[in-house]
């Protein structure tokens, strides 16, 4: 089924977009995992003396906790058309969406939701799209660097953690407030962003040797490792941290942060500290998440409101199969 772009037109694929879309997801979640990491582990205490560490007594937990996260979602895959008769080139159109929740324990609204926003976009790398505009939504054009699938995902998201993103910035500058921003997932391409601290929930990879290993599985709710530096195909500040948790493997509730890697030591340990003592109360119980305790309260509520945002997938493939052959 075609529609016209201009003098362009694209086809959408009958093929349910939801099937291979998780392609490349824990890739994304991590680009930089690899058994090859470049290590510095004598930041805050030498290797051979790791320890849990619980946060110093003079720590605190900070005032207003900002936390952000994105959804992504394909509505359809299509094929853009060559005026010339060319071969047609692949593309998606895609839903995605970012939002922030402001944690304030102290204060009179202890948590509430305050940004989000909704786009809608077309990705390919074709040099013959265009916005696409249909009865249920607009989808403007962003390119990718080809039409494979893995590249398309790749692009859209960019997308998402850019929004992400411009949405913190706006938000913070509006604000005027002293904040701490956790982001749902690794710190690459946000590592610029001030007091900010990202989010690992998944493990795909075991970046620590084994006597440091020994560490995180030593570890007690509330408790952290050492903070150490870490290189793969870009460089952070990382530690891993334990929450609240009722079951006794050796890796459940433990995730990892990473903070930027222009940080002092003692910029960067203050910060662990106080993302130490401010995650325990914000983390899921397993009766109301299968993935708690480490989807936080926060990003469960709020991953859940946004994809409600982002609307009915049959409604909005059903208007861009209605456009390409109106």
């Amino acid at each position: 089924m075609t529609i016209a772009l201009g003098q362009v037109g694209f086809t959408v694929d009958a093929w349910d977009p939801g099937y291979a879309a998780a392609l490349a997801e824990e890739a994304l979640a991590e680009p930089g995992r690899s058994t090859s990491a470049v290590l510095d582990l004598d930041v805050e205490i030498p290797a051979a003396a790791w320890r849990p560490v619980v946060p110093a007594s003079g720590a605190t937990a900070p005032a207003v906790l900002l936390v952000a996260d994105g959804v992504r979602r394909i509505d359809a895959r299509l094929w853009i058309h060559d005026p010339d008769d060319g071969m047609p080139s692949p593309g998606i159109a895609a839903s995605y969406a970012a939002g922030i929740v402001r944690c304030a324990p102290g204060g009179a609204v202890p948590a509430e939701l305050a940004a989000i926003e909704v786009r809608r976009s077309l990705f390919s790398a074709s040099p013959y799209a265009s916005d696409v505009t249909t009865a249920a939504a607009t989808y403007q054009v962003e390119s990718a660097a080809d039409g494979s699938v893995e590249e398309l995902s790749l692009a859209l998201q960019r997308q998402v953690t850019q929004l992400e993103i411009d949405l913190a910035v706006r938000y913070r500058a509006a604000a005027d407030e002293a904040d701490l921003l956790l982001v749902d997932g690794p710190l690459r391409g946000r590592t610029h962003l001030p007091r900010t601290v990202g989010y690992i929930k998944t493990h795909h990879t075991s970046y620590l040797p084994a006597l440091q290993s020994g560490t995180v599985t030593a570890l007690r709710p509330g408790q952290r490792t050492p903070v150490f530096l870490m290189g793969t195909s870009w460089r952070r500040h990382a530690w891993y941290l334990r929450l609240p948790v009722r079951s006794t493997a050796p890796w459940a509730g433990v995730v990892r942060c990473e903070a930027g890697a222009d940080l002092s030591p003692d910029e960067v340990v203050t910060l662990a500290d106080a993302v130490t003592l401010a995650l325990p109360s914000l983390a899921g119980v397993d009766y109301k998440d299968p993935r708690a305790p480490q989807n936080l309260v926060p990003i469960g509520g709020l991953e859940k409101l946004l994809r409600h945002r982002l609307g009915d997938i049959r409604l909005l493939y059903r208007s861009l199969r209605a456009a390409a052959v109106g």
